[in-house]
């Protein structure tokens, strides 16, 4: 197996163990297993398991965010921003659902806790956070509500993570117009 393949097949183990098992229930001897690659190798590629799965995120964000970048255009009004935002994220998780529940693990972790209190920290200059100056020109231009990021955030995008999980456990289907529809009420939640 060629270095970039066994990576490549590490990151895919450990990603669809880690969304069955959780992080304490995936042994780094597990993720090689499925990977098909000798335990000790994995440790070419991730100094720890901590590392793993920082990077995981990391590369899971850089996918979802590509696909939202998708035809976003900065001039355009904050609410089409928004729905632009919220329908491609939607879709991307319904089209990914192993990744999205990383996500989710992820993010109600400590590992998730960490990346959080410096994402909306004051200093926070990440430009790869296209919802975060959003939230910033929408309050600024006094179409969103005048609420700390993290409200905003939990307003607008805590609906669509629940109803992921909920397409993802069968008790829904989310298909376009459902999307559409769920991204508008998200909205309504937030403007002004």
């Amino acid at each position: 197996m060629a270095k970039l393949d066994k990576r490549s097949e590490i990151v895919r183990a450990a990603v669809q163990i880690i969304a069955e098992q959780g992080f304490h229930g995936s042994p780094m001897a597990m993720i090689a297993e499925r990977a098909g690659v000798a335990a000790g190798t994995i440790y070419c590629y991730f100094e720890s398991k901590d590392i793993l799965i920082r990077e995981l995120y990391r590369e899971i964000e850089g996918k979802m965010l590509e696909a939202l970048r998708v035809g976003y255009q900065t001039e355009r009004p904050i609410r089409e921003r928004f729905l632009h935002l919220g329908i491609n994220l939607l879709k991307y998780f319904v089209a990914h659902p192993i990744e999205s529940k990383y996500m989710e693990q992820f993010h109600n972790s400590p590992y998730g806790a960490d990346l959080r209190r410096g994402r909306f920290a004051k200093e926070c200059q990440d430009d790869d956070l296209l919802y975060l100056e959003l939230f910033e020109q929408g309050v600024a231009q006094q179409v969103m509500k005048d609420l700390p990021h993290i409200v905003l955030f939990a307003l607008a995008f805590g609906p669509m993570i629940t109803l992921t999980r909920d397409h993802i456990l069968g008790f829904i289907v989310l298909d376009d117009a459902l999307i559409e529809k769920t991204i508008a009420a998200c909205w309504d939640g937030i403007k002004r």
